[in-house]
């Protein structure tokens, strides 16, 4: 029997009234030999939580933490962390399955990180506290210095100067963090926040006390020294913030660069012909005008832990670039230019 062209036109009629009524074709059924993956999930203690069937070799670890939420509701995806030993590295949510050494019948431990927050959250945390803690010993409130000392004001400038200073970089952080930053689903657990407000509150009340105190003696050098310093502290806050806004618009902010950062028409961001993250060069250049500016043996201890893990921070950043950029400019150094 012939196929004539009216039948060609009632299946192109047919076809055309499926597609206006939203009606979907089905799908293509994968081919018989597609291979799909098997996975027992485990705790810790090799005790199986639950099996995994028929996850496709194209899924990724979020995936499987996503399939492992469905089973347990009350472990979110954010507070999960899966390894492919009981006590291994934790795998990357974007890491896709069939790129694993994981058989076709593998094992991935489940680890539970307990309470998490967001991100945004955790920086606001630990911005918002020490910029109060700081004003509280600033107006000098009762029961912190002597009784007659309560509500009075320091007659040097260096003070007010002082916090001018420490409550813009801490409200630029704020500022940042909600309009500039931009936040994967990734997450703190609530005991490591906890440490994190404990460090950073802890030496903001420890240096505000000195700075503020009724006995605080200002730098050696004077204005010179003071106002020398101010300017350098003015100048990298400067530059620190031009390359957040620089890494928000390359994509950069997140744990996985989409592509290499390059200096744009703005001088301060320059910096990136010589180092990967600038914009901790830049936050530990304020804190060092701080501590000139200030004088202040606290302020010196802060700025130096704060250098200590920022150089932690910027050689980890350094290596994903090199990782993940084939081409990434080999003069760039981590955080110090042409040194470290």
């Amino acid at each position: 029997m012939g196929f004539e062209l009216k039948d060609l036109f009632t299946v192109a009629q047919f076809i055309k009234i499926r597609c206006t009524h939203g009606l979907k074709a089905p799908e293509a059924k994968p081919p018989k030999n597609y291979i799909f993956y098997e996975l027992e999930i485990l705790d810790s203690k090799k005790a199986r939580l639950c099996l995994l069937d028929k996850v496709e070799p194209k899924a990724t670890i979020w995936d499987i933490k996503c399939l492992i939420y469905k089973n347990y509701p009350k472990w979110h995806p954010s507070r999960q962390s899966l390894t492919l030993q009981p006590y291994g590295q934790s795998l990357r949510d974007d890491e896709v399955l069939g790129n694993l050494p994981v058989g076709t019948t593998g094992t991935i431990f489940f680890h539970d990180l307990g309470p998490q927050l967001g991100w945004a959250m955790v920086f606001l945390a630990e911005c918002i506290g020490p910029l109060i803690v700081y004003l509280l010993f600033y107006f000098r409130l009762p029961n912190i210095y002597l009784p007659q000392h309560s509500f009075t004001s320091s007659p040097f400038k260096v003070v007010k100067l002082a916090c001018v200073c420490y409550s813009f970089h801490y409200i630029k952080r704020m500022f940042e963090t909600i309009f500039i930053h931009r936040f994967s689903h990734g997450t703190m657990p609530i005991r490591a926040i906890m440490r994190n407000c404990l460090y950073y509150w802890g030496f903001s009340a420890w240096l505000a006390y000195h700075i503020n105190h009724p006995l605080y003696a200002p730098p050696t050098y004077g204005k010179i020294q003071v106002y020398s310093a101010f300017a350098v502290f003015v100048l990298c806050e400067a530059g620190n913030i031009s390359i957040h806004l620089a890494l928000n618009h390359f994509g950069c902010s997140g744990s996985r660069p989409k592509s290499i950062p390059y200096p744009t028409t703005n001088p301060f961001t320059w910096l990136f012909f010589f180092v990967s993250s600038p914009n901790y060069t830049y936050e530990v250049g304020a804190w060092l005008s701080f501590t000139i500016m200030t004088q202040c043996t606290p302020v010196a201890v802060f700025t130096l832990v704060s250098f200590m893990q920022m150089t932690i921070w910027a050689r980890q950043k350094h290596r994903i670039y090199t990782r993940e950029f084939i081409n990434y400019p080999v003069l760039r150094r981590a955080i110090i230019p042409l040194f470290l």
